[in-house]
């Protein structure tokens, strides 16, 4: 096939139908009629010879040819894109930009206060707006709506970037007047009472049950694999109010170490090792290919990249 005789505009079309997967939201977004959005799509199917876009009971669904379409068109346009774009400075001192951060709990006990004061440094005007993971969902990523994701993830849609903060051991948190304490190990601590946090993912969550040892996360899978279980009293996504509970005398809060270290200075906790082996978690900073080359949110990734690594140090 000779390239000259495509019409390129074809792959912007399909860029936005496979992040739309909806002939009308593809229309409006491109500012173009239902009836030409359409027909782009008939013609898309007869350059590469597929569906591209079946409808089902879910609504239109992509076919696995336009999966693997779907990063390499979305590639292919960012590079585009930054041919095209004037070449402009961020000033990131006399910038009133807002960035739009989905972070976790956990992001925010231990990363934006220090990165909010180098901010308060290099860009006094500029202004975070922190989303939880449940405002957001990949869809809203991927459409340029969020500028970063900051949290753990399972799993990412390939065509995302992302970069590796920092990984996090586990510690316990326990009242000082604990009595397991003079005795602990991991027969003491399977005999507490627990209090279970974590948010991973995105989207609404669900309630939890302490049998879905795969939905639990990392602590109870670790321990599935010992063939024990932890008795969890409480479930909880906010790390803030784990800590807190850690001071009653009968639970044991198990959390990634940086958070736990909050609590370092409190007189009536005491920060222990846990008494099994638990994977290291792994942060991570992901976002849209649409932004990949925007001046503003290229500066705002190295800010968040140096000051982890700081944070290490």
């Amino acid at each position: 096939m000779n390239i000259s005789r495509v019409d390129l505009n074809l792959l912007v079309y399909l860029d936005v139908l496979l992040r739309e997967c909806n002939v009308t939201r593809a229309a409006e977004e491109l500012g173009i009629s239902q009836p030409a959005m359409s027909n782009s799509l008939r013609r898309l199917r007869d350059l590469f010879g597929d569906p591209i876009l079946v409808r089902t009971s879910d609504g239109m669904t992509p076919t696995d040819r336009a999966l693997e379409l779907k990063p390499l068109v979305r590639n292919v346009l960012s590079a585009a894109e930054q041919v095209i774009l004037p070449k402009t400075e961020f000033d990131p001192a006399g910038s009133s930009r807002i960035f739009r951060i989905m972070a976790s709990d956990y992001t925010e006990s231990t990363l934006l206060p220090v990165l909010l004061r180098q901010l308060r440094k290099e860009a006094p005007g500029i202004r975070l707006d922190i989303m939880t993971p449940s405002d957001v969902s990949f869809h809203d990523v991927e459409r340029g709506k969020v500028d970063l994701v900051i949290n753990r993830f399972d799993s990412l849609p390939q065509s995302f970037h992302q970069v590796h903060l920092w990984d996090d051991s586990f510690s316990c948190v326990l009242s000082a007047a604990n009595p397991i304490i003079s005795h602990w190990n991991l027969d003491s601590y399977l005999s507490s009472k627990h209090v279970w946090v974590s948010k991973t993912g995105m989207g609404v969550g669900v309630g939890m049950t302490p049998n879905d040892v795969q939905r639990l996360g990392w602590v109870d899978e670790a321990l599935a694999k010992l063939d024990a279980k932890r008795d969890i009293t409480l479930f909880t996504r906010h790390y803030q109010a784990a800590l807190l509970l850690g001071e009653q005398d009968d639970l044991i809060v198990t959390i990634p170490t940086m958070t736990a270290m909050g609590m370092a200075k409190n007189p009536n906790v005491v920060i222990l090792d846990p008494p099994f082996d638990i994977p290291r978690m792994r942060l991570k900073m992901v976002w849209s290919p649409l932004l990949q080359h925007d001046p503003g949110h290229k500066w705002l990734r190295q800010i968040i990249k140096s000051v982890s690594e700081e944070m290490l140090r």
